[in-house]
C-alpha cells in the first residue's frame, strides 16, 4: 500500500508546457479566490477560511492525484454538506464550529486515503448516477435559496427544517435592504453577461472587483450593508486539528457521505477531461490525492474540499498540461493571503451570495432526471425520490443521499427478481427467436427451449423455478428442456441449488434438461459443486444452442436436420 508520486511524470517539462501551466494556474486563481470566499460563507464559515481551503489542498491533490487538469478546492455541494453536518453541534461561525469544520476535513481525508490505499474506489458505485442527479438538483436549489437572505439583506433562521427557514425569508420581503439587493443583482448581471458575451474574461473577478470598489466609494457598510470585513493577513497557522472524540463519533457518518459525494464529483470531472486529453485516470490514485489534499488542508485551517467542475474547465481551456498549474494557483492564493487581504474588506456579502447563485445555476439539470426516467423507470423514480427526500430532509442532506441510495438498491433488487424468461423458436433464418415477439412460430410438443436473461441468484431463483415449472406443466409430453444460458452472468449457491432440484424433478417426469451457452464462470461453479457431473457433463452441456438442438433431434429421431417447432409461452 505504498503511495505513488504521480507528479514525477510531469518532468522533464518543456518551456511551452511550463508557460501554459503558469498561465492556466493564474487564470484559475482569478476565479478561485472570490469563489472560495463565497463557498466558505455557504459552509457557515468566515469568508477568509475559503482562502485557507484554496491554498494547500489543491496543490497536494494535484501532486498525488492522477488527473493533470483537475482543480481541487472549495466547491458548492461539499460546502453545503459540511455546513449541514455541523449545524446541529455548534453555532455557525463560532470557534467551536470552525474547529469542527477543520476536524471534518481531517476525517474526510482519512476516509478517502484509506479507500484509495485499499483500492476501494468502487464503493462510490453505491451512489448511482440517478441518485447523484436527484441530489445535485436538490442541493443546487437549496444552495440558491439559502443565499436569498443575503441578497435581500434580511436574516435567515437556521433550524432542522430548511423549508421553514426559507419561508421565513419570503415573509421578510417587505424589509428588503435595497442597497444589498442592488449589489447582488448587479454582480449577478455582470457575471451572467460576461459569461455569455466574453466567456474568456474572469467574470467572477471582474464582478467582485467592481462591486467592492463601488462598496468602498459609496459607503455601503455605513448604509447598513454587510461586508466581508477584516481578513487576517499572512499564512494560516500550521497545527493539528482539535480533536473532539464525542463529536468525531457523531460526524463520521457525514464524513463518509461527503467523502463519497466529493470523490464522485471529482472523478466524474477527471474522467470527462481525460476523454478530451486522452490521458489515463486511476480512480484509486485520485482518492489518495483528494484524501491527502484534505489531510494537508486540515493542518492549515482548511475545511473540506473536492474537485471543481467550473474551475477544472477553466484550467483545461486555459491550456494546463500538468498538475503544476494547480501548484501555481496555490501560490497565487498564497500571495493574496500575504499581500492583498486588506483589499477584500469592502466586498459585500450580497456579492458573494450572487457568486454562489451563479455557480449553482450549472448544477440544475432537470433534463438529466427526465433522461434517467426515459432510460429506466426505476432510475427515474430513484432520481425523483432522492430530489424530494433531499429537500424534505434539508439541511440534513446526508439523509437524502442515504434514502436515495437505499431506494436505488431496493429497486435494482426488485428489477432483478423478475428477469425475462423467454421461450424460443427457430426462425426461418436459422436463429432462435422469442415466441412472445414472433407468436406465429409453430410448436413441438417434445421440446421446450427457455432463455433466462439475468444472473441466477438468491433474489430471483424462486421466479426462475416457477417459470421453468410453468413451461413444463404447459407441455407435459415434452422430452427435453433446453436452457439457453447466454444471458446468465453469475450463479450463486441458491441458484446452483435450484438448478439441481429442477434437474431432479424434471428427470422424475421423464424429461432431460440440456444446457447451452453457459459462460466460464457458471461452468466453474457447476464443477466446484458437482452439478456439472449431475446434469450429465458434456453430454448435456453444449457450447451453442444449435449444437444442443442437433443432439436433441438425434436422440429423438436420428435426424439432425429436423426444424425445431417451439411451444407457446408459459403464463
Amino acid at each position: 500500500m505504498m503511495i505513488k508520486l504521480p507528479f514525477l511524470k510531469w518532468f522533464p517539462m518543456s518551456r511551452e508546457t511550463l508557460q501554459a501551466d503558469i498561465l492556466a494556474g493564474i487564470t484559475v486563481a482569478l476565479v478561485l479566490i472570490p469563489q472560495s470566499m463565497a463557498y466558505a460563507n455557504l459552509a457557515g464559515l468566515p469568508a477568509y477560511y475559503g482562502l485557507y481551503a484554496a491554498f494547500l489542498p489543491g496543490a497536494v491533490a494535484a501532486l498525488f492525484g492522477s488527473s493533470r487538469q483537475l482543480a481541487t478546492g472549495p466547491v458548492a455541494v461539499v460546502s453545503l454538506l459540511t455546513g449541514a453536518s455541523l449545524l446541529p453541534f455548534a453555532q455557525t461561525g463560532s470557534d467551536a464550529y470552525i474547529a469542527l469544520a477543520i476536524m471534518m476535513s481531517m476525517l474526510i481525508g482519512f476516509v478517502q486515503l484509506i479507500l484509495g490505499l485499499l483500492r476501494l474506489g468502487v464503493v462510490v458505485n453505491f451512489l448511482s448516477h440517478p441518485v447523484i442527479v436527484g441530489f445535485t438538483n436538490a442541493a443546487a436549489l437549496i444552495i440558491g435559496l439559502s443565499q436569498l437572505s443575503k441578497i435581500l439583506g434580511v436574516k435567515m433562521g437556521r433550524s432542522d427544517h430548511f423549508l421553514q427557514d426559507i419561508w421565513g425569508v419570503f415573509q421578510q420581503f417587505g424589509s428588503t435592504h435595497l442597497p444589498s439587493l442592488i449589489f447582488g443583482v448587479v454582480a449577478f448581471t455582470i457575471m451572467f453577461t460576461l459569461k455569455k458575451k466574453a466567456p474568456r474574461l474572469p467574470n467572477v473577478l471582474i464582478a467582485v472587483t467592481l462591486t467592492t470598489l463601488a462598496s468602498w466609494l459609496m459607503g455601503y457598510e455605513n448604509a447598513g450593508g454587510k461586508v466581508v470585513g477584516a481578513v487576517p493577513g499572512g499564512l494560516p497557522s500550521v497545527s493539528l486539528p482539535s480533536l473532539d472524540l464525542h463529536h468525531m463519533g457523531n460526524l463520521i457518518g457525514s464524513a463518509i457521505v461527503i467523502s463519497m459525494v466529493g470523490f464522485m464529483e471529482a472523478i466524474s470531472i477527471a474522467k470527462a477531461m481525460a476523454a478530451r486529453t486522452k490521458q489515463g485516470i486511476d480512480p484509486n490514485q485520485e482518492l489518495i490525492g483528494q484524501g491527502l489534499g484534505n489531510l494537508a488542508g486540515s493542518l492549515t485551517l482548511a475545511y473540506p474540499t473536492s474537485g471543481s467542475f467550473s474551475r477544472s474547465a477553466v484550467n483545461l481551456d486555459a491550456g494546463a498540461k500538468t498538475g503544476l498549474s494547480s501548484v501555481i494557483t496555490s501560490l497565487m492564493v498564497l500571495a493574496t493571503l500575504l499581500f492583498l487581504t486588506p483589499l477584500l474588506y469592502h466586498l459585500p456579502e450580497a456579492v458573494l451570495a450572487a457568486v454562489i447563485m451563479m455557480a449553482v445555476v450549472g448544477l440544475l439539470n432537470v433534463r438529466a432526471i427526465v433522461h434517467a426516467w426515459h432510460a429506466n423507470r426505476h432510475d427515474g423514480i430513484a432520481a425523483v425520490a432522492t430530489f424530494v427526500a433531499s429537500l424534505a430532509f434539508a439541511p440534513h442532506l446526508d439523509k437524502g443521499i442515504f434514502f436515495g441510495a437505499g431506494l436505488a438498491i431496493l429497486l435494482y433488487l426488485y428489477r432483478t427478481m423478475s428477469p425475462r424468461v423467454a421461450q424460443l423458436g427457430l426462425y426461418p433464418d436459422g436463429t432462435l427467436r422469442d415466441v412472445a415477439i414472433h407468436p406465429q412460430l409453430p410448436t413441438d410438443p417434445r421440446i421446450i427451449v427457455l432463455r433466462f436473461d439475468g444472473q441466477l441468484y438468491f433474489a430471483n431463483v424462486s421466479y426462475f423455478e416457477e417459470m421453468v415449472l410453468d413451461a413444463v406443466a404447459a407441455k407435459p409430453n415434452a422430452k427435453f428442456l433446453l436452457l439457453v444460458g447466454d444471458g446468465i452472468n453469475q450463479m450463486d449457491a441458491s441458484g446452483e441449488e435450484v438448478v439441481h432440484h429442477l434437474v431432479e424433478r424434471i428427470r422424475k417426469n421423464g424429461m432431460t434438461m440440456v444446457f447451452s451457452g453457459l459462460k466460464r464462470q457458471i461452468i466453474i461453479v457447476m464443477q466446484a459443486t458437482g452439478l456439472f457431473d449431475y446434469v450429465g457433463g458434456n453430454k448435456n452441456i453444449f457450447a451453442t444452442e444449435q449444437a444442443a438442438l442437433n443432439d436433441i433431434y438425434e436422440r429423438l429421431s436420428g435426424d439432425k436436420n429436423r426444424p425445431l417447432l417451439c411451444v407457446p409461452e408459459a403464463s
